[in-house]
């Protein structure tokens, strides 16, 4: 292609029509991180005085990738990430007489050593089996019990438990049918290929039951469906399950004593709920997620299997979310490789 096969493109105009491109193959959630992460290209776009990016070069998205790193002060590991996004949009931008088709070909992302793209914020499995403790002594079978105790037991995404209905629990199984429906609200990663049934023990079952039995608010959400999990408002947010294992993994909630040798009168993630996410060692939701894989797994669960229940490939599996260090993962395959 020469440059004078290319047409006229806006930064604004070229992010519009990628998203709408994306619509039929990716989830809201996923084509909403994308909006996000370009509107930072359409600013500094704005910011460079480039009106059309019939004349963008690959010394210009150099100069992004280290613009958007001082501007957003972000690890090496998000850079890659963002530019990946990037990258695919130019592309996409190449395939409709915007850019050079070869543009995105200049992207260059930076390189990660071994370890480097796997995120560190997890919570050891002795820490979760002692707040679910608490919570059967102190909070037996509320709202936020349920929440952390099938976030360890399953391992879903917050999405996915979010999109339970009422309907959804199968008590004489029992398990949790999760389906994509995104329609009214409540889509999953994956869509379709997302769905599946999700069993539980009986312990899980039983909380469950106590919960629908005396502690659920009975109410519809916006759609008309009886979301499982709620709030007086309605169905619960991902944003409620995340204020939720913040405020539960502040170690002066379980245990009662801080690490940091703060007093917990005169620290403001101890005494407010909505400064939860301040204290050093609180996590959100989606380190209950890694170690609930990585708790399967050393319990001899099959990766095949741990696979179809989380919903997630064996290769992401290994990196990003199995968070044993390589002598633990010896220790789990020593047992087969002493039977052969």
């Amino acid at each position: 292609m020469h440059d004078t096969d290319l047409q006229p493109l806006t930064p604004e105009d070229a992010k519009e029509r990628y998203l709408r491109a994306l619509e039929d193959d990716k989830a809201d959630g996923t084509i909403r991180t994308r909006d996000y992460k370009l509107r930072h290209f359409v600013r500094w776009c704005d910011e460079k005085g480039i009106d059309n990016l019939n004349n963008l070069n690959g010394r210009d998205l150099e100069d992004y990738k280290h613009w958007r790193k001082e501007d957003g002060d972000l690890k090496k590991t998000t850079v890659r990430t963002q530019m990946s996004v990037i990258r695919g949009f130019i592309e996409y931008c190449g395939r409709i007489n915007g850019v050079h088709p070869q543009l995105h070909e200049q992207v260059i992302l930076p390189k990660l050593e071994d370890g480097e793209n796997r995120s560190e914020d997890t919570i050891e499995a002795d820490r979760i089996q002692d707040i679910l403790g608490f919570m059967e002594k102190f909070e037996y079978a509320t709202r936020d019990h349920v929440v952390l105790l099938l976030l360890w037991k399953t391992g879903v995404r917050t999405g996915s438990l979010r999109s339970l209905d009422l309907e959804d629990y199968h008590d004489r199984e029992p398990a949790l049918r999760l389906e994509h429906r995104p329609e009214t609200d409540t889509p999953l990663k994956n869509k379709s290929n997302g769905e599946r049934m999700v069993a539980l023990g009986e312990k899980e079952a039983e909380v469950l039951d106590d919960f629908i039995r005396h502690k659920r608010q009975d109410v519809t959400d916006e759609h008309g469906r009886k979301p499982l999990i709620t709030t007086k408002n309605g169905r619960i947010g991902k944003v409620t399950i995340r204020r939720t294992t913040y405020r539960y993994t502040r170690p002066c909630v379980v245990a009662g004593g801080c690490p940091h040798d703060k007093d917990p009168e005169d620290c403001g993630a101890a005494m407010n709920y909505d400064k939860a996410s301040e204290c050093p060692d609180s996590v959100s939701a989606h380190p209950f997620r890694r170690a609930a894989i990585t708790h399967h797994l050393n319990n001899d669960v099959p990766k095949p299997m741990v696979s179809d229940r989380m919903d997630v490939s064996p290769d992401v599996i290994d990196e990003h979310y199995d968070a044993e260090d390589e002598k633990g993962k010896m220790n789990r395959r020593r047992e087969y490789v002493e039977s052969i």
